[in-house]
């Protein structure tokens, strides 16, 4: 029997995402094991009898406030979490984690300093896909499309050369949290002031106006193609995690041609950057209708509106053979005896 722990809640502004997509994979994992145990990094071991109240799968259309937040990150574990025995005895750890906290490598590199397993990228693909930036450049590097940007502080020519409109984001947060359009120079500083609030780099980048598509990676294979349809100009946090606030469309109604091009980027996007067992990239058309990559989720959302469990629902697997592969891609690449999938 495989006694797997969900790590899960954080101390950052996507903490509820992060619980959210808990509460489905604890779920969708106790179809198949007895041996199903939670943790949060702040709060640690999540006894049974509390799971109910804990383990919400409602996401607010607003993110924590950052009081909150720093609230959250002054009870951190941090490296004691390696001492818990949930985590130190567990045969895998599943990270429903989000964030650069959760996604930035260093959690990956605390588990294996520990010598245990756990689900997604290890920490140098983490790193790399967490920071806009040096992900942008691997892209160019592997010839991968990818919309032209510059990182704050910025010159006038750079301004003027990647034009208006403009996103300015953080540039290590997911979930579109800081996020702005810009659609003149006289709003930039407070977009800037804005994304600064969740990050302390920012980068500017040149806006995709075209359509917006996302592919899901499990193992080697590249799997549905999905079409985003915000209400909102872009896809905010709001449209992501609030019911009926965008239309995804899985598979995209595309020509094969396309989704073909979008299945290949996403998966030389996903080895550019060292990625395994699971990721999503993203992708808007430009002008001249040609994609262009937008960034690589190493843990992508796995709430109830997530993106990832559509495109595998498309192509015929469900959320519990989801989560079940995803385990068993991080044993099998541990080499580890333990066998997934029965109780």
């Amino acid at each position: 029997m495989t006694k797997i722990t969900v790590l899960t809640g954080g101390s950052n502004a996507e903490r509820d995402v992060a619980i959210a997509g808990a509460a489905q994979v604890v779920r969708a994992l106790r179809k198949s094991h007895d041996d199903v145990r939670v943790v949060d990094t702040v709060d640690g071991p999540i006894a049974p009898s509390d799971e109910a109240s804990y383990l919400s799968s409602r996401v607010d259309a607003q993110p924590p406030s950052l009081a909150d937040v720093t609230s959250l990150a002054s009870r951190e574990l941090g490296p004691k979490l390696v001492e818990l025995p949930e985590i130190a005895a567990g045969d895998l750890i599943f990270l429903v984690l989000h964030g650069n906290q959760g996604e930035g490598g260093d959690m990956q590199a605390l588990l294996e300093e520990h010598g245990i397993i756990y689900t997604g990228s290890g920490p140098e693909g983490s790193r790399l896909a967490m920071d806009k930036s040096a992900a942008k450049s691997r892209f160019e590097s592997a010839a991968i499309p990818t919309a032209d940007w510059a990182m704050w502080p910025v010159l006038e020519d750079d301004v003027a050369h990647l034009g208006l409109p403009l996103i300015v984001k953080p540039s290590k947060v997911g979930s579109t949290l800081g996020l702005s359009v810009v659609d003149s120079v006289s709003q930039l500083k407070n977009a800037v002031d804005f994304a600064l609030s969740y990050d302390d780099e920012v980068m500017i980048e040149r806006f995709v106006p075209g359509r917006e598509f996302t592919v899901g990676v499990l193992g080697d294979r590249a799997l549905a193609v999905g079409e985003i349809l915000p209400t909102h100009d872009i896809f905010d946090y709001e449209c992501k995690y609030t019911p009926g606030m965008s239309e995804e469309i899985f598979p995209a109604a595309i020509d094969e041609d396309l989704a073909r091009k979008l299945r290949k980027l996403a998966l030389q996007a996903h080895d550019a950057l060292e990625l395994r067992d699971f990721s999503r990239v993203d992708f808007r058309l430009d002008e001249a209708g040609i994609p262009q990559c937008l960034e690589a989720n190493t843990l992508p959302g796995l709430t109830s509106t997530s993106l990832l469990p559509q495109s595998a629902a498309a192509q015929g697997i469900s959320f519990a053979e989801l989560c079940e592969t995803i385990c068993a891609l991080a044993l099998q690449r541990t080499g580890s005896r333990n066998k997934v999938g029965t109780k």
